[in-house]
């Protein structure tokens, strides 16, 4: 077993990437608000890792370790009648909540990395 790279560090840092990513996106799609024809990208990491999970009862972390997040382009909607289709609002709403997710796996990780670190020094 290597305690430094089990299911939930895997997961933690794939997490991270996906909303690495997902930051990147959503500034994209607000500097192209105003952009004329601009359809808006989204980032796919939930999903994919929610049917990892379901089919877990593998004993390895290799389907987590081949997990990336994916962008996917949003083309069959319009906001506007220039077919821009990014809603700066829910742009907003998207941006605080990968924040606030980022910010939970960071947060995760680091108490596990504490807990390890503790562990290691023998609770001193």
């Amino acid at each position: 077993m290597n305690i430094f790279n089990d299911m939930l560090s895997v997961i933690l840092t794939k997490q991270l990437d996906a909303c690495t990513l997902r930051q990147q996106v959503i500034a994209n799609n607000i500097a192209n608000f105003n952009t004329p024809g601009y359809k808006k990208s989204e980032v796919s990491f939930q999903q994919q890792l929610k049917k990892v999970l379901e089919n877990s009862h593998i004993k390895q972390n290799n389907n987590l370790t081949e997990l990336t997040p994916e962008i996917i382009q949003v083309k069959d909607t319009a906001m506007r009648v220039d077919d821009n289709n990014v809603d700066i609002d829910q742009e907003m709403v998207n941006l605080a909540t990968n924040t606030l997710l980022y910010r939970l796996a960071t947060r995760v990780k680091s108490d596990k990395d504490n807990t390890l670190s503790y562990v290691i020094k023998g609770g001193s």
